[in-house]
């Protein structure tokens, strides 16, 4: 896993207009937590998040906070603004190189399932796994191999073993699997007709009351 150096910020205040200062300014507001510490409000230049956060994998944050040492840590948490994906506020957690730590992993797939060559549609439902492991020990991703996987067949997170990396996500909860075409069209059929329809009862009135109208 690489580092990746981000320079921040003390945040002095924390009022409404004072975070729309930071980001109109460019800036992003954000939070470091350190166990046995308190959380340190801090702000960071947008365009220094980028490495961190539009990429599929992990990487280890030095956090340099004005004149003090760099701090070690991970991107905990992110928040996007939903009209402009505009990044409006980080969570980061600083680390400790001999204690685990808790947090989420990407899945990548390798292989090509045998299913699909046999027609079948893969379906990925599970994106990250919460997982814990000393730092040391953080891959990029978490690779799951898929080439065995025939229509009909699926992986849970009860099937994956990692080295080093003890799994947190439930046990019985599906990462991927292969259906059949027609499984999946049934699927959308259904969700069609489970959807909520208007009562006729009020098109009937209208219609009514344009006859007598």
């Amino acid at each position: 896993m690489s580092d990746i150096n981000i320079t921040a910020k003390k945040r002095t205040k924390s009022t409404k207009g004072a975070v729309n200062k930071i980001r109109r300014e460019g800036n992003v507001p954000g939070i470091l937590y350190s166990k046995g510490s308190e959380p340190v409000n801090i702000f960071v230049e947008e365009l220094s998040l980028k490495p961190v956060v539009y990429t599929s994998e992990v990487h280890l944050v030095n956090l340099k906070i004005e004149d003090q040492e760099s701090v070690r840590s991970i991107l905990k948490d992110i928040q996007f603004d939903p009209l402009t994906d505009r990044i409006v506020h980080v969570d980061f957690q600083a680390v400790t190189l001999g204690k685990a730590i808790q947090l989420q992993l990407p899945i990548s797939f390798i292989g090509s399932a045998v299913g699909v060559k046999e027609g079948g549609k893969l379906q990925q439902n599970l994106h990250k796994l919460d997982i814990q492991c000393l730092p040391k020990d953080i891959p990029q991703h978490l690779e799951v191999d898929i080439t065995n996987l025939h229509i009909g067949n699926s992986i849970l997170v009860g099937d994956l073993s990692f080295e080093n990396i003890e799994i947190l996500s439930a046990a019985d909860t599906v990462v991927v699997s292969v259906t059949t075409i027609k499984e999946t069209t049934d699927e959308k059929t259904d969700e069609l007709q489970d959807a909520p329809k208007e009562p006729e009862l009020i098109s009937r009135g209208k219609a009514q009351e344009d006859s007598e109208g």
